[in-house]
């Protein structure tokens, strides 16, 4: 059974910083390509960051400067440092995995993890 458990989420004022990690178990890590996610409340779900399997990295506009994606395929987790958070950023954060030789969709994904910026 796989799992993708975040963490790391909660309140933090504006120009702050959090580091998510998401811990998988129940698949092969190492290969899998590592997506974060995010859902504002009233929103889609959008994209915010990948790391491959490969090693590619690629950020939304939003994300890109302010944010790092990186992964321990030792510890089986991906981590999302964000610095100099806004209130835009609040969302629910989710981290997915897929594996490209099986399709483009991310197959699995975590509950979520809150991620709260007050101005």
């Amino acid at each position: 059974q796989v799992q993708l458990v975040e963490s790391g989420g909660g309140l933090v004022q504006a120009g702050g910083s959090l580091r998510l990690s998401c811990t998988a178990s129940g698949l092969t890590f190492s290969t899998a390509d590592m997506g974060w996610f995010r859902q504002a409340p009233g929103k889609e779900r959008e994209f915010v960051a990948r790391r491959w399997s490969g090693g590619n990295i690629h950020y939304a506009d939003s994300a890109r400067g302010r944010f790092a994606i990186s992964r321990d395929n030792a510890k089986n987790t991906v981590y999302l440092q964000m610095n100099s958070l806004k209130p835009e950023d609040t969302a629910v954060y989710y981290c997915a995995a897929r594996y490209p030789q099986y399709g483009n969709e991310y197959k699995y994904w975590g509950q979520g993890t809150q991620v709260t910026v007050s101005s």
